[in-house]
């Protein structure tokens, strides 16, 4: 109130000091959202991902696999939206549910990724010594190893050994799990140094040599102080490496050695299209959209993980 009387107005500066502080995912989120083209990535993928679950309700696996000569490389159609194959395969249904495998293999490659990465780096940063030393260097040694290589080499060797496999109803070819494994066996060294990098420094800091000197033991100073402080790099890795894992498999299964028939992804379905670049677009089209699509909108989102975890960052 001033002194003629008049009411003056509440300051603004008065109503953000009483405003409740935000949360850490309130936090978090206000910083994502700054991000346009990680919300795009957030929405774009959740489309992806409705599209290759909910297109189950209207095809069959058994459509899918379905094979009629008499059919094949029909250009799309009212029938076939997106054409046939060269058997005659309906490519709308099989991009559904090769969405469904390849998404599959990029985010259980990735979960053995990140066990192996962050066992490797936990331990070679918080115990140190020979340790250490006897980690990175194999880690170093794996890295000199062309990867895209490795991939072929070993799913040559263990392709056709692994029997089919029925999970949920549903054939898995046996090479599914080989194309896990190879892809996460051989992903896990660039998490591992940073996952150590992060143990290396948190190690040092006050509330871990608190929790030495009251005789805290090691795997709850690991696992309950010192991981969850450097859960933000391991997340924004790991989501990256799911790109990085759908397109390894685009790539082997591209050159024949992926996931092989009748399970259906979107890589195995770009094998042998190269034949039919100018006859048949349908057949790369769609798949190679997809993909694209998929591998885009993971990155636009790790970057905006990337922005909104980095505690450097100023909030809102």
């Amino acid at each position: 109130m001033s002194q003629t009387g008049v009411a003056l107005p509440f300051p603004a500066w008065a109503e953000e000091q009483e405003a409740p502080p935000l949360t850490l995912w309130q936090l978090f989120w206000r910083r994502f959202r700054r991000h346009k083209m990680a919300l795009f990535g957030l929405i774009t993928l959740f489309l992806l991902v409705l599209y290759s679950l909910g297109g189950t309700l209207f095809f069959s696996e058994a459509y899918a696999n379905h094979t009629d000569t008499t059919k094949r490389l029909l250009p799309p159609s009212r029938e076939h939206p997106f054409g046939t194959d060269t058997v005659g395969r309906d490519i709308l249904a099989r991009t559904i549910y090769g969405g469904q495998i390849s998404l599959l293999i990029g985010l259980t490659a990735v979960l053995v990724e990140v066990v192996v990465g962050v066992t490797i780096g936990a331990l070679a940063g918080y115990y140190g010594g020979w340790l250490d030393s006897f980690l990175m260097r194999f880690t170093e040694a794996m890295l000199n190893i062309p990867q895209l290589f490795l991939l072929l080499v070993m799913a040559k060797f263990f392709g056709g050994k692994i029997p089919n496999l029925v999970l949920f109803g549903r054939t898995f070819s046996g090479s599914v799990v080989v194309i896990i494994l190879i892809i996460g066996l051989t992903s896990w060294m660039y998490l591992a140094r940073i996952v150590r990098a992060e143990f290396l420094s948190i190690k040092q800091r006050e509330f871990i040599l608190a929790a030495r000197a009251t005789g805290t033991p090691t795997f709850p100073i690991i696992f309950q102080h010192i991981l969850p402080n450097a859960i933000a790099p391991i997340i924004v890795a790991a989501t990256l490496g799911v790109a990085n894992a759908i397109t390894l498999e685009a790539y082997i299964s591209f050159l024949g050695l992926g996931v092989q028939p009748p399970t259906a992804t979107w890589g195995n379905m770009l094998e042998g299209a190269y034949n039919y670049i100018e006859t048949a677009p349908w057949l790369w089209i769609f798949p190679g959209t997809l993909i694209v699509l998929t591998v885009l909108s993971i990155n636009f989102v790790g970057d905006g993980l990337r922005d909104a975890l980095d505690p450097r960052s100023l909030a809102a």
